[in-house]
């Protein structure tokens, strides 16, 4: 007999672990590691699913107390062993369910038809149609004359091509059925060929390449020295934007490559991937794929399939392309990997380069990180020698680093000028313009402005269902809608306000769309594109926008985040930051670290080209080191500051984070689940606890959040507390109302 470990597909903790289920014989060989199955489950056999995680020739228990499987679910992709060995891992490491571990780990969730090309083949000589074709006509079989009289029309040379099976249904007006006749009589053959969905443009051969300098040569001669040496580790390279570092990654895949391995690629936008992918198809041709959430699920599904039938050799995309089904790895590249877009946001909160590194250490494969703004981890790391440090300080093709302008806009304020533009950056918009040189313009912000709120009663117009202000929205020139932007809510504009009646509303803050107005205004021959959440929400939002502005249809390009994350413009040769220090305000210690890093990417958008770049970087605190550093693309100085607050505060990396949230339709229980959690955590020595506290966002969808931290240089201690955690919820009636997610920040 065959036994089967199950997994039932049900996220409940005490149900995550293991079922064993017989295996009935009709079913053996059809069901393998990863399938998706039904089983009846409890006391009343109710029909469940779940996921098969191993086999077993030996009962755990008596034979008459095991139950059989009862059928096989259609799902997407199997998911390989190592992939749930994988899960596994991301369940003991991450506070998860095994359930949602293994969902995480199998992004195709469901099987998708399949898309055929038809063609129909002659199986007789064209003077041998034309006699069937005359005997068809005597007897008024005109449909199928008219087939025959096709292929007997045809050249010598492409007669038996065969010719698409809808063209003959189509043009010639012929229905299945006097196909299916012909076929049956012997005088043609119909062949079926699977025709995957590709995402990818086609046309690209292949084969462009760029010569590497001095620098970039020493990183791939190094690597692929000690690849073939059978040398698997991970390698850090900081380098700074405009240095090369994709081709350098093209260089090492190219040698990867050749080793008959594959390759997976992370992007951290799906803004990048659009960009990046094109370099990569112009190298690798058709061994190139993506993947990401804009994609059909056809596309999706067909790509996750090509993978797994070894049909490409590089798959490229965002977080869940880390899982593609690849059975012979031999790299994982992570580009940007300082993102926080590797971070997932929902359980489990793995963090894509964490999960990197290990799925690479189980298949035998070497691991390449790639910033010109590294994570503090990654290269807290790289200082300690667990990972192996690569620097290119110059930029590729002799290019120069922009220069960098600190506008202080308390100064602008005090000369008068009140608008969002410092004199300095109109200054130099109005010279690119001139000159017919392009302009990138980012704002930490999206939408509108900041909030509504009323200027006599000062109370911001917020979401019901939520604690966070409501977002102002324009349709044709005028704010007709408040958007919440965490769920979704949408109220139209308040004429008075709800707390004291006023009727003095106003917009508070700066968004994108406030930004194109007010670039309109002052510059009205501009031609402007503005690229946020909102205007890329179609499938090709993102490509479209980028390919007009590289094609030079605009001259200025205003945007959030997602402009100024390794694109390469060559003719833009001036970016302005307009709220640099926005971020700083963050409640997060991590506010430092991202404030440096969006500075940075932002000034490294500039000059990048044959022509000289400068950036514009507007703040209301100049003398903040990560600004400091930031202008001067001074990264090793912003690290060794940075890193002596993180150790005299004990937070990552020099410490671990343990973050425990707490959520519940009823705030009291929320909060007395939150201050046991906080007392539990209390009793470990080593543990600093902080909370409980309001979560960042507490309240979401009518539910109340709260937070506990505990901090601790001993990872297992803080793995300790939460198997602690999730053990006294479970046996704990009171808390029943409650629900618990875990999110762990390492060192």
């Amino acid at each position: 007999m065959l036994f089967a470990d199950i997994i039932i597909d049900i996220s409940v903790k005490s149900l995550d672990r293991p079922f064993q289920y017989r295996v009935p014989e009709e079913l053996e060989g059809l069901i393998e590691t990863g399938s998706l199955v039904t089983v009846p489950f409890g006391s009343n056999n109710r029909r469940l699913k779940g996921y098969v995680v191993g086999f077993s020739d030996t009962p755990a228990f008596e034979l008459p107390k095991i139950k059989s499987i009862t059928g096989i679910e259609k799902q997407g992709i199997t998911a390989e062993s190592h992939l749930l060995s994988l899960a596994g891992w991301i369940k003991e490491n991450y506070g998860a369910s095994m359930n949602d571990a293994i969902k995480a780990v199998m992004p195709v969730k469901r099987e998708i038809k399949e898309r055929v090309k038809k063609t129909v083949f002659p199986l007789a000589g064209r003077e041998k149609m034309e006699e069937m074709a005359a005997a068809f006509e005597s007897r008024n079989n005109t449909a199928r004359a008219r087939v025959l009289r096709l292929f007997a029309g045809l050249n010598e040379d492409i007669y038996y091509n065969g010719v698409d099976y809808s063209y003959i249904t189509k043009e010639l007006k012929c229905q299945k059925a006097v196909l299916d006749s012909l076929e049956q009589m012997g005088i043609i053959k119909t062949c079926r060929t699977r025709q995957y969905r590709n995402p990818v443009n086609q046309g690209f051969t292949g084969g462009e390449r760029h010569i590497l300098n001095e620098e970039q040569r020493h990183i791939t001669d190094t690597f692929l020295s000690e690849y073939a040496k059978g040398i698997r580790k991970t390698y850090l390279i900081h380098g700074v934007t405009g240095s090369g570092k994709t081709e350098v990654y093209m260089d090492i895949i190219e040698g990867v490559l050749s080793y008959g391995k594959q390759v997976i690629v992370l992007i951290p936008e799906i803004a990048l991937t659009f960009q990046t992918a094109d370099r990569f198809y112009k190298r690798f041709g058709e061994r190139v794929s993506v993947i990401h959430s804009r994609l059909s699920a056809g596309e999706r599904y067909d790509q996750f399939l090509r993978a797994k039938e070894g049909l490409v050799d590089i798959i490229a995309g965002p977080r869940s392309a880390l899982f593609i089904p690849f059975k012979n790895l031999g790299l994982i590249v992570v580009d940007e990997e300082h993102e926080t877009s590797y971070q997932n946001e929902t359980p489990p909160k793995y963090h894509a380069r964490e999960v990197a590194v290990h799925r690479a250490v189980m298949a035998g494969a070497s691991v390449v990180l790639g910033s010109a703004t590294p994570s503090l981890e990654a290269y807290y790391r790289a200082k300690k020698g667990e990972y192996s440090l690569f620097t290119l300080k110059n930029r590729a093709g002799g290019a120069k680093l922009p220069k960098v302008h600190i506008a202080d806009l308390r100064e602008e304020f005090k000369n008068r000028n009140y608008s969002m533009f410092s004199r300095k950056l109109k200054e130099l918009i109005t010279i690119r313009l001139e000159r017919h040189e392009q302009v990138i313009i980012f704002i930490n912000r999206r939408g509108y402005a900041g909030f509504v709120s009323c200027r006599k009663c000062g109370k911001a117009i917020g979401c019901p269902h939520c604690s966070l202000s409501l977002k102002p929205h324009m349709h044709k020139g005028v704010i007709d809608r408040l958007k919440c932007h965490f769920c979704g809510y949408e109220a139209p504009v308040p004429s008075c306000c709800p707390s004291c009646g006023s009727k003095y509303i106003g917009t508070f803050g700066i968004g994108t769309q406030q930004v194109e107005e007010a670039v309109k205004n002052m510059f009205p021959g501009a031609r402007i594109l503005r690229m946020d959440a909102d205007t890329t929400s179609g499938k090709e939002g993102h490509g479209k926008i980028l390919s007009q502005f590289a094609n030079g249809e605009a001259d200025i390009l205003i945007g959030t985040q997602m402009v100024v994350k390794g694109h390469d413009f060559p003719n833009v040769t001036l970016t302005g930051i307009i709220a640099a220090d926005l971020s700083l305000n963050a409640g997060d210690y991590r506010a430092a670290e991202r404030t440096y890093q969006l500075i940075a990417q932002a000034a490294g958008r500039a000059g990048r080209g044959d022509k000289y770049g400068e950036t514009v970087l507007q703040t209301y605190q100049p003398g903040h080191y990560s600004i400091v550093c930031a202008a001067r693309q001074d990264y090793e100085s912003f690290y060794k500051q940075e890193i002596s607050v993180r150790e005299m505060l004990q937070y990552p990396p020099v410490s671990n984070i343990l973050g425990i949230l707490v959520f519940s339709v009823n705030e009291e229980s929320a909060l007395k689940l939150a201050v046991a959690v906080a007392e539990i955590a209390g009793q470990y020595n080593t543990v600093t606890v902080l909370g409980p506290a309001d979560a960042p966002v507490a309240k979401a969808k009518d539910i109340y959040r709260k937070m506990v931290y505990g901090k601790c240089t001993d990872y297992k201690t803080l793995c300790s507390i939460k198997d602690f955690i999730e053990a006294f919820k479970e046996q704990d009636t009171e808390y029943k109302d409650c629900g618990i997610n875990f999110e762990f920040n390492f060192s």
